[in-house]
């Protein structure tokens, strides 16, 4: 075992057993999932659900959507998880393997829209 690879879920399942708890956990549907995060201050991301508990989740492959417009000239971030960006006029980042952030939505996307999302050039400026 590596403790620097430890996920947020093991930790505190560790936590537990140390403080002689027992700790059932149910995994979130979305888990495994490619969905759509946004959150209260730190904007969109788009990666797959390792894990969720509360508000915290933990997403792998994670980009952030800096400035998006949907692929069918919808209004919202759900129609970005239904048909993803419009690349001519959306930024996205590149992707980090691991980020902890606290979601206010989660959004499942559908397999053209994770593609279409994994598929987008990296912005620079």
């Amino acid at each position: 075992m590596n403790i620097d690879e430890l996920t947020l879920g093991q930790i505190k399942e560790i936590q537990a057993l140390a403080c002689g708890q027992s700790r059932i956990t149910q995994s979130h549907p979305f888990v495994g999932k490619k969905v759509i995060i946004r959150t209260q201050n730190a904007g969109v991301h788009f990666g797959t659900l390792v894990e969720k508990e509360g508000r915290e989740v933990v997403l792998s492959d994670a980009r952030r959507l800096w400035l998006w417009k949907t692929a069918n000239k919808g209004i919202s971030l759900s129609e970005v998880a239904n048909a993803g960006l419009l690349s001519s006029a959306s930024k996205t980042c590149s992707p980090v393997p691991l980020l902890w952030l606290e979601a206010i939505e989660i959004i499942p996307c559908s397999a053209e829209a994770s593609k279409n999302i994994e598929g987008q050039d990296e912005y620079r400026a």
